[in-house]
């Protein structure tokens, strides 16, 4: 197992998964500037090996997965008073602008709020434990709307109504509310949350890569068109995984 360790994130790889750790349980594992662009670098690397083939996104300790941004931090603070003004100056990231086609799995243990829901909405798949809290609080605080995305990516994963709730009365939500809205796979006991994750990513690297973030570009780009757009989106994608011979590259079975 490959093992690098900084100050915020921790990133370990090990037979074609990727772990990464937000690791500032002290704080909840709220984002300071620090383990964002860390966070970001992690993602990207992730994104160009071509021996990593599912990533796993956790928060270190019990008590959060990530409770957003570190409003604490001062660096952070002011690189966001310089993006009021000068919005280029904001780093493209995993919210925003960054597109990750292979699969990400979110293993929720603990509170996802802000920009932590945010982080598990940019995933593809969530288990949470059952201990686990959702919610926008920004709203409550006097805030805009929030800034990572979430205004867009939660009315697409659950029905609008929800969406509302969350983001426009700052109401949070439990793990059982989560998943009876479609917004987490499976909900599990606090221990059992890292093995469904890696189940999942385990069987995920016994598929042919490119069929494996082909689909899941199929399906995020196909959400934006029409069905008939879609439909022909499907079949190139469908047509040029067939002509690369991914079918093929699949590891085999027992």
């Amino acid at each position: 197992m490959e093992r690098r360790s900084k100050t915020a994130v921790i990133v370990e790889k090990k037979e074609g998964i990727v772990y990464i750790t937000i690791n500032r349980p002290d704080v909840r594992n709220a984002l300071n500037l620090e383990a964002l662009n860390e966070l970001n670098q992690a993602l990207l690397e992730y994104r160009d090996d071509n021996e990593l083939r599912a990533a796993i996104i956790t928060g270190a300790g019990d008590r959060a997965f990530c409770s957003g941004m570190d409003t604490r931090d001062p660096a952070l603070r002011s690189l966001s008073g310089e993006v009021r003004d000068k919005p280029w100056r904001m780093p493209w990231n995993i919210f925003k602008g960054v597109e990750v086609w292979k699969p990400l799995i979110a293993a929720i243990n603990g509170f996802a709020l802000g920009g932590g829901l945010a982080l598990a909405l940019a995933c593809d798949l969530r288990v949470a434990s059952e201990n686990a809290t959702f919610g926008c609080p920004e709203i409550t605080f006097g805030a805009g709307p929030p800034a990572w995305g979430q205004t867009q990516q939660l009315a697409r994963a659950v029905p609008r109504c929800k969406a509302i709730e969350i983001l426009l009365l700052g109401l949070p939500i439990d793990a059982q509310e989560a998943y009876r809205i479609g917004l987490v796979n499976r909900v599990v006991p606090p221990a059992q949350v890292m093995a469904i994750a890696q189940e999942w990513a385990v069987r995920l690297c016994g598929f042919a890569p490119l069929g494996v973030q082909l689909t899941k570009e199929a399906i995020i780009r196909g959400s934006e068109l029409s069905l008939d757009d879609g439909l022909r989106l499907e079949d190139l994608l469908a047509r040029y995984s067939r002509a690369s011979g991914s079918v093929q590259q699949a590891p085999k079975r027992e």
